[in-house]
């Protein structure tokens, strides 16, 4: 039985969405088992006595907050970050989700679970929609600065992830670039795209509008260029999404419309809604590391959690490394 450690104080919201969350993956997969990290007068009346046999609480009381350094985590070894990382390092736990302090969870994962052989960053990839599917986007803030050999590992890392998690069938890999040339990009992106011709399905060059319209199954940028390229796709859904709501409100004929029009808005919110991807992975670690939004709704936390699940019943670690090998 797989057991994924969950960091259930970090969120911004307190325990009660994670726990719900949890609650709600464990109520549709019953292949798992949870270790829920945290105060344990906070956390037990959270849980129904039905789950007792499937959660474990495992008592602790520092809590690393957004305002913290990342650097501080590893010194607080009775954070309930610091604690839930370490019962995957030590076996104990075979995934770790947590919506607490990202770059917490990055370095405690990086520094104590460990790198898989080959792997000189990790970085964390992110799903973005497309019309009929998703885009694998990475890095998306790990490494602000890469070389050219970064990017070769985050395609291969990727690939390896649209495969053994997503389940895509020999996934097409493009460079996010200013051009669809070979000759366009920076020094970094155009060695790379030296190092990428050899890996196979690999597409070139992409520009920023290929991310949404499903050209590609992977993209591999740096995580300055993919992060910025992530906060502006959520500011841009979140202001269409204001601006139809704020239209439909000034006519009866656009009310009725739109009350005709219902399930295609459902279907669009569904489509641009971070709830329903859950949270980004960080490839490159030896166990599945899932770190999900500080505002994670309850169905966010579902969704990591169902994402941790998949990734720790493939061979992610073992496919990344022989890969990375086979591509030295």
């Amino acid at each position: 039985m797989l057991k994924i450690a969950i960091d259930a104080m970090g969120g911004d919201n307190g325990p009660s969405p994670i726990i719900e969350g949890l609650l709600l993956a464990l109520k549709k997969n019953k292949n798992f088992e949870a270790i829920a990290v945290g105060n344990k007068e906070e956390l037990l009346p959270l849980i129904p006595q039905k789950f007792d046999h499937r959660i474990e609480i495992y008592d602790c009381n520092d809590v690393i907050s957004m305002s913290d350094s990342a650097t501080d985590a590893l010194k607080r070894k009775d954070s309930s970050a610091y604690i839930a990382i370490d019962l995957v390092k030590t076996g104990v736990a075979d995934a770790y989700v947590s919506a607490g302090h990202s770059g917490a969870s990055m370095s405690l994962a990086t520094l104590r679970i460990g790198r898989i052989k080959g792997v000189s960053r990790p970085a964390i990839a992110t799903l973005m929609p497309t019309v009929d599917k998703n885009t694998l986007v990475l890095d998306v803030g790990a490494n602000v600065d890469c070389d050219a050999n970064n990017l070769k590992e985050f395609a291969i890392m990727g690939q390896v992830y649209a495969e053994d998690v997503l389940g895509i069938d020999d996934p097409l890999t493009g460079l996010l670039s200013n051009g669809e040339e070979e000759s366009k990009g920076n020094e970094v992106s155009k060695e790379a795209y030296k190092l990428l011709e050899h890996i196979p399905n690999f597409a070139g060059n992409v520009e920023g509008n290929d991310i949404f319209n499903g050209s590609t199954d992977v993209v591999v940028c740096d995580g300055f260029i993919g992060n910025i390229m992530l906060k502006s796709a959520e500011g841009v859904a979140d202001t269409i999404g204001k601006i139809i709501k704020n239209n439909l409100k000034r006519s009866l004929v656009s009310i009725l419309g739109a009350v005709l029009m219902r399930k295609v808005f459902k279907s669009l919110k569904v489509k641009v809604d971070y709830a329903e991807y859950g949270g980004a992975p960080l490839l490159g670690v030896k166990a599945p590391v899932i770190i999900a939004h500080g505002k994670s709704n309850a169905k966010a936390i579902q969704n990591a959690i169902f994402q941790a699940v998949a990734a720790a019943q493939s061979d992610l670690k073992i496919d990344i490394e022989n890969r990375l090998q086979q591509y030295k």
